[in-house]
């Protein structure tokens, strides 16, 4: 009975991680898809990260977005 002490920690653990992953995938995979239609929120997310995009790399980062599929599972 010792054992369960250590097995279920870990079984817990192990399916806490995949479930976090794979909710963190479902997660980005649903703001990508909002940004594509969203200018602002490619505006927004570039200053948070520094950028000051003017009008035309915006409109060049908001077609790649479009062009890129993602795959669905």
């Amino acid at each position: 009975m010792e054992w369960y002490n250590i097995v279920i920690p870990i079984v817990t653990l192990v399916v806490g991680a995949v479930g976090g992953f794979f909710g963190g995938v479902y997660y980005l995979r649903k703001q990508i898809e909002k940004m594509q239609s969203d200018p602002e929120m490619i505006q927004k997310m570039a200053k948070q990260m520094g950028y000051n995009m003017n009008k035309q790399q915006m409109n060049r980062a908001q077609n790649m977005m479009k062009n890129q599929k993602f795959p669905r599972k």
